[in-house]
């Protein structure tokens, strides 16, 4: 079992972002990624998604496009109960050391704190345990990601 604090930095090489804020949230089954201007296109047959982030926390002056494949849509219910489909991504997060593939839910959080959720089965997978009192535990303060 590997601990993890409440909130923790990541990155995520496959999308270009070297360093985003993840707020580890067990009450939530899915994960999920900020994504505005999404917009969907077929690559090599199959379907992919292309999407803007914003990755600085509550702000909007810098950006990222990624893209990645489709995996699934899936509809998902939010905290304030209202049902969304998204689209599914499958790519790698990077938290401090360690490094897995788990499945993210794409939708805007520009008006949300964190623009990134882990979601207890992404958690499950990796025999993940959250420390409520604990930050950034794996990460420290500066995230360096090896390529």
């Amino acid at each position: 079992m590997i601990t993890i604090g409440w909130r923790e930095w990541a990155a995520f090489p496959e999308l270009g972002l070297d360093r985003i804020k993840v707020k580890v949230d067990t009450g939530a089954r899915t994960s999920c990624l900020h994504a505005f201007s999404q917009e969907r296109f077929t690559q090599d047959g199959a379907p992919w998604i292309r999407f803007g982030m914003h990755p600085v926390q509550l702000s909007r002056d810098s950006q990222v496009v990624c893209a990645a494949e489709i995996v699934d849509e899936r509809v998902v219910c939010d905290s304030g109960g209202h049902r969304e489909l998204r689209p599914v991504i499958r790519t790698t997060i990077v938290l401090g050391p360690i490094s897995f593939p788990a499945e993210f839910t794409l939708t805007n959080r520009d008006s949300m704190r964190f623009r990134v959720l882990l979601g207890r089965t992404a958690m499950v997978a990796r025999h993940l345990v959250v420390d409520p009192s604990g930050s950034y535990l794996l990460s420290g303060a500066n995230l360096e990601v090896k390529r």
